[in-house]
């Protein structure tokens, strides 16, 4: 069997399914790369048991077949030859030998019928949306995962799929992101799914900002979306998601409306002097004006003043300024409203006049 093809058509799939194979693996067959031939179609394959990706290569061959060879191996062979390179893949007394122009190397192989395949997807739901409309529903989102959570089912990202509706949800018990887009799916009972960690990670670095449309595929266990080019599929989060309705706070009565910029801007000087491991902020409101304050365990203290459209009572309230910034990165709109009940309840961040995405920040007692 021999394979040949351009660097470029090699490195670019190797990439992508290099990205979810693990450097340290229980089992040796983990740290390769399944490659198959079909005519002139190379498919590689990279998973980590929990996250599978497929992706795809015009190449030259001579016959049909499946090898493994070591994913990353192979892929830094790919980056350090010259851009244009002709490489060629040839499989010699069980060894698979690459040559390019001068250069060669030998690459152990293990058996292909060993290599593992995530069960096939049964039964499953199909929906249509723009790789757009789902990147926008990660990015919005993400930041918000708890990480390494006893609670297992925040570790990930909620997908939920309506009739009109594809709306995405993440918490960490201390703050909530929020963010719906209107697709036209046709279902007729709403599904929830919770996405790995890993999982929405790898997928979010798949997905461009355009109008091509892909497939979303959900089965009980698994979700599967295929691009053009690429087959990304995970398991599944088995549990139930948090009420996160019973989260957004409803009518709050005190808004404060701020250019987003101007916001972001002060927090971001201020949290210099931020307690790291608390990150606590105390936030003084008053008419048309917010006095954002911190302090650190080395008596060193940060203030800003910031104007603002607020003509409710004064009182004060803390937050982790950790959790504000994150949310203020991802809003789109020039201006946030921010919308707050009193120092005992949590506030709701959102573009103002924008209802897509809605951040929910618990307070902090300080």
């Amino acid at each position: 069997m021999k394979i040949t093809a351009l660097r470029e058509d090699l490195l670019k799939p190797l990439q992508i399914v290099g990205s979810v194979v693990e450097r340290r693996q229980q089992s040796p067959i983990l740290a390769n790369t399944l490659l198959s031939v079909v005519g002139n179609q190379l498919t590689l394959t990279g998973t980590d048991l929990e996250v599978e990706m497929v992706a795809k290569a015009e190449v030259q061959c001579d016959e049909d077949g499946d090898i493994t060879l070591p994913a990353r191996k192979l892929m830094d062979l790919c980056k350090t030859l010259p851009e244009g390179a002709r490489i060629t893949i040839q499989i010699e007394d069980e060894r698979a030998v690459i040559r390019s122009g001068r250069s060669r190397f030998t690459l152990s192989l293990l058996p292909a019928a060993e290599y593992p395949n995530i069960e096939p997807i049964d039964d499953a739901l199909t929906i249509k949306l723009t790789q757009g409309q789902l990147k926008q529903l990660f990015d919005q989102t993400q930041f918000a995962m708890a990480q390494q959570d006893v609670r297992y089912y925040l570790n990930g990202l909620m997908l939920e799929i309506a009739a009109t509706t594809v709306t995405c949800v993440a918490t960490d018990g201390h703050r909530l992101a929020h963010c719906a887009v209107a697709v036209d799916t046709g279902i007729p009972e709403t599904r929830q799914i919770i996405i790995p960690r890993k999982g929405v990670i790898e997928l979010s670095r798949l997905l461009e900002n355009k109008d091509e449309l892909l497939e979303l595929q959900v089965s009980q266990n698994h979700i599967r979306v295929v691009l053009p080019e690429v087959i990304f599929t995970s398991k599944l989060i088995d549990g139930k998601f948090p009420d996160y309705q019973q989260v957004i706070p409803k009518d709050p009565d005190k808004q404060l409306v701020v250019s987003r910029e101007t916001l972001l801007q002060a927090f971001n000087r201020i949290s210099v002097l931020s307690n790291e491991k608390f990150r606590g902020m105390r936030l003084q409101l008053e008419t048309n004006l917010i006095r954002a304050s911190v302090n650190n365990p080395e008596q060193e203290e940060a203030e800003e003043e910031i104007e603002v459209q607020y003509d409710s009572e004064g009182f004060e309230i803390g937050f982790n300024i950790g959790y504000f910034m994150d949310a203020l990165s991802v809003i789109k709109t020039e201006e946030v409203s921010v919308e707050l009940t009193d120092s005992n309840h949590s506030c709701l961040v959102k573009g103002l006049n924008d209802d897509s995405s809605k951040y929910v920040i618990m307070p902090m007692r300080l």
